[in-house]
């Protein structure tokens, strides 16, 4: 019996020890994954339950980075479909930020500019680094940087930075406003030059046509004056004869 009771801790010692031996290398590795940054958060169950612990990583100043930059941020699909957005897109858009996630991109999209983004859209993988000016339904033009993912991170998914660029197309418009207004000053100045040069045309042709008129009564008065002191010579010499 007392053998058997030996046996029998010596059995129990034996299983707590390969389960202890077993916890010291899940430990390890869990140590290990936070070091190298394998994972962002631990979940640890106690007495209240499973509580969750957020380990601060590298990635942390660059998720605070996207969340604060004064651009917008957007994650799509190649189907077009908004998986993560930042709160800067989602002012932009003047949506709440729950409603842009897993919408579709288009649907913010002015209708004429949609086309134009399908098209992009379309050439999938052949997207590396690209730009485009669309315009909203709420009247803000944005330009728009594709960027696709590594293959080793997803080959699906593009990053899209969004710059609001409304009052350069305000000022680019007004340029385009003042440029047609010259443009008909100018076709204003060049239609009053040629009337000006055909009215100078008409009149120098009158001048010539009167000179030449002017003329030919001179010459008419020269030939009755001429004959009027040929018939007064006549006249005359009848008298003294």
């Amino acid at each position: 019996m007392i053998k058997q009771s030996i046996d029998k801790t010596k059995q129990q010692l034996i299983i707590e020890n390969d389960e202890l031996r077993s916890q010291l290398v899940e430990a390890e590795e869990a140590l290990n994954a936070i070091r190298t940054g394998a994972v962002d958060a631990i979940v640890v169950s106690d007495t209240k339950g499973d509580q969750i612990y957020t380990i601060s990583s590298s990635e942390t100043p660059y998720r605070t980075f996207i969340e604060e930059m004064t651009e917008g941020a957007v994650t799509i699909t190649k189907e077009g479909v908004i998986v993560y957005c930042n709160n800067r897109f989602a002012e932009l858009v003047q949506e709440p930020i729950e409603r842009v996630t897993g919408s579709c991109f288009k649907k913010f999209i002015a209708k004429q500019d949609k086309l134009k983004f399908n098209k992009l859209l379309a050439k999938k993988n052949h997207i590396k680094k690209h730009r485009l000016i669309i315009s909203l339904t709420n009247s803000i033009f944005l330009q728009l940087s594709f960027h696709q993912l590594p293959p080793y991170l997803s080959s699906d998914v593009y990053i899209l930075i969004a710059t609001d660029i409304s009052e350069l197309k305000k000022k680019e418009n007004e340029l385009l406003r003042l440029n047609r207004l010259l443009k008909q000053r100018f076709d204003q100045i060049r239609d009053l030059r040629v009337d000006l040069i055909n009215a100078k045309i008409e009149s120098d042709g009158a001048k010539n046509k009167l000179e030449i008129t002017n003329k030919k009564l001179l010459k008419e008065i020269e030939k009755h004056k001429q004959a009027l002191v040929e018939s007064n010579q006549k006249r005359s010499k009848k008298k003294t004869q």
